[in-house]
């Protein structure tokens, strides 16, 4: 292109109201090694704060990738799956399969959904007591709270039934919970607790310390678990069976083992808005190749607990375990800009 004919596409652009990024120019040929150079990402996440950390890695790598990723937006599960599906939202880093399901399907599911890949494996939910009192009254199955007697041991405010410290309404968990609570005939003998549960299991965490009988829902990764360890200070209750609400009521929850928490085993996966993955098929290849431990997950998140909570902390706790992981990192780099090279 000569210097005069560069001059008349400017003009023309400038005449119709674009700006110089939205005219193709062969002559600025963009970094290969930055595909995303000059594109917009919107990450989501829920308000757990403790999902930040593998949130900020995945916009890490991105940003490496050139793309200009925006702060962390906060949104509640149900609402984040519509808003990525929707565009509103480019990624969101903590989706959980199967527990999520009906959020993806009423989003759109794969027609609006980009979901390649696992991010993080084997995340494990499910209620659990404190050991010394599941081994003094011989409590394995959460059934054996229909007793009075035993759902007593468990009463935290005098009404004389077990409170569970539950789950945050929105979650999704909290839809489990409460379906289970009616199949296992539990309505009148335990009270659901909900709402933030950072609150309510500090409280519980408390009782526990103190002595005083535990019983409550918590999922892994998790710094909880890191806290009240299960199989050392807290164990595991079975379920009597099966029993899911909604499209997964036939579906078996036991664990490979013979175990059987009520919950199935999840994956944590990275959803994207489908448009933007086939848009940009490197960043589609990151999402479908980066992996974070659940331990790695759980060791940052007690991090938190102990105090370093900072978006200052986070951004050093992503850096920390991307310098301990680099030769992996580079290589899902170096994958994500070969997908864009084929393209």
């Amino acid at each position: 292109m000569t210097l005069a004919s560069r001059r008349t596409v400017l003009a023309l652009a400038a005449a119709l109201g674009f700006s110089l990024s939205s005219v193709a120019m062969p002559a600025l040929a963009q970094d290969a090694s930055k595909p995303g150079e000059g594109v917009s990402v919107i990450p989501l996440k829920s308000s757990i704060a403790e999902e930040t950390f593998q949130t900020l890695l995945v916009s890490k790598a991105l940003e490496e990738l050139g793309y200009d990723v925006s702060d962390i937006k906060e949104i509640e599960y149900a609402a984040g799956h519509v808003a990525t599906a929707n565009g509103d939202g480019t990624f969101m880093a903590d989706h959980w399969d199967p527990l999520h399901a009906d959020f993806y399907a009423a989003a759109g599911g794969d027609e609006k959904l980009y979901r390649e890949g696992v991010y993080s494996p084997g995340a494990l939910q499910g209620y659990l007591i404190d050991k010394k009192t599941a081994d003094e009254h011989n409590i394995t199955n959460i059934e054996q709270l229909k007793d009075p007697e035993i759902a007593k041991l468990f009463d935290a405010d005098g009404d004389g039934k077990a409170d569970l410290a539950g789950c945050t309404p929105g979650w999704g968990c909290e839809a489990v919970i409460e379906h289970q609570l009616d199949a296992y005939g539990l309505r009148d003998t335990i009270t659901h607790n909900q709402g933030a549960y950072s609150a309510i299991i500090a409280d519980t965490i408390t009782r526990y310390k103190e002595g005083k009988p535990v019983l409550y829902y918590t999922w892994t990764p998790y710094w909880v678990s890191g806290v009240m360890v299960p199989g050392k200070d807290v164990t595991w209750l079975n379920v009597p069976f099966s029993s899911l609400p909604g499209e997964r009521s036939e579906i078996d929850t036991a664990l490979p083992d013979g175990s059987n928490y009520g919950f199935e085993a999840n994956n944590q996966k990275i959803i994207a808005n489908r448009a933007f993955a086939e848009a940009h098929p490197d960043a589609a290849k990151l999402f479908a190749i980066m992996q974070v431990s659940s331990n790695d997950i759980s060791a940052e998140n007690l991090l938190m607990q102990q105090g370093q909570d900072s978006e200052t902390d986070i951004d050093a706790h992503a850096d920390a375990w991307i310098a301990g992981h680099q030769e992996q990192w580079n290589q899902w780099l170096d994958e994500a800009r070969a997908a864009a090279n084929k393209s």
